[in-house]
């Protein structure tokens, strides 16, 4: 009755101007509040794994390296990355939850056949890894990637290729982060069909740019910034070849 009778007076007309305003900026109001708040809330779209394997060496390293590298990815990137960092064996069928692998350390490295297939699965199937050379893992590496992919060597990336030039522009190609031998820098991939699925990162140390500011005191802000500007790099390279 008193909502007829509003309507009668002209007290309240949905065709006024002024009230179409009003909802307008309310509906607006509105919207951009709940979109907030399920952006906020949101379940991750992907997740990263650190490489857990078998021979001894630490594949655990760098332990605050790949936590720091996802709050980059998804401050700048815009991706929406579970902070949570997993560790996965190389064996285990969890692997194939993971677009984006990481494996480090300074030792040995052994894959086991049935390893070496279900890693070599993965990756074919669409999986990338990211291998970084904490200093000493090269002559333990290569011939386990080589059990994976008995049929490919690694080939260094030039600096014009695309894994140089995504969200960050690195001209001169991969950037020197740890000194250890004064060697330059360099990044192997491992080619299939084409598509990148392995790339080795060597002479560079990303990881230990990742890490938590001051965790090598030699290590500059600069360095660290570049560290995870390139793996910020890789992570969209591997998202969108």
């Amino acid at each position: 009755m008193l909502r007829n009778q509003l309507f009668k007076q002209g007290k309240l007309t949905v065709k006024s101007s002024k009230l179409k305003v009003t909802f307008g900026v309310a509906m607006y109001v509105f919207l951009t509040f709940h979109l907030f708040l399920f952006a906020s809330f949101s379940v991750p779209t992907y997740k990263i794994a650190k490489l857990k394997y078998n021979g001894g060496g630490d594949w655990y390293a760098n332990r605050t390296a790949v936590p720091n590298l996802i709050a980059f990815c998804n401050q700048n990137l815009g991706t929406n990355i579970s902070s949570v960092e997993v560790n996965v064996d190389v064996a285990s069928s969890d692997l194939f939850n993971y677009p984006f692998v990481y494996l480090t350390g300074h030792g040995n490295v052994v894959f086991s056949d049935q390893e070496a297939k279900n890693l070599r699965k993965y990756l074919i199937g669409g999986g990338f890894l990211h291998i970084d050379d904490n200093y000493g893992l090269n002559q333990f590496i290569r011939p386990q990637m080589k059990k994976v992919f008995p049929e490919l060597d690694f080939v260094e990336l030039p600096p014009q290729h695309p894994i140089y030039h995504q969200k960050f522009d690195f001209p001169q190609g991969l950037p020197k982060i740890h000194e250890h031998d004064g060697k330059h820098p360099q990044g192997f991939a491992l080619v299939y069909k084409g598509k990148v699925v392995c790339f080795y990162t060597y002479e560079c140390d990303l990881g230990n740019g990742w890490e938590d500011f001051g965790t090598y005191p030699e290590d500059s802000q600069q360095n660290r910034d570049k560290a995870l500007k390139m793996g910020a790099n890789l992570v969209q390279f591997a998202l969108t070849q």
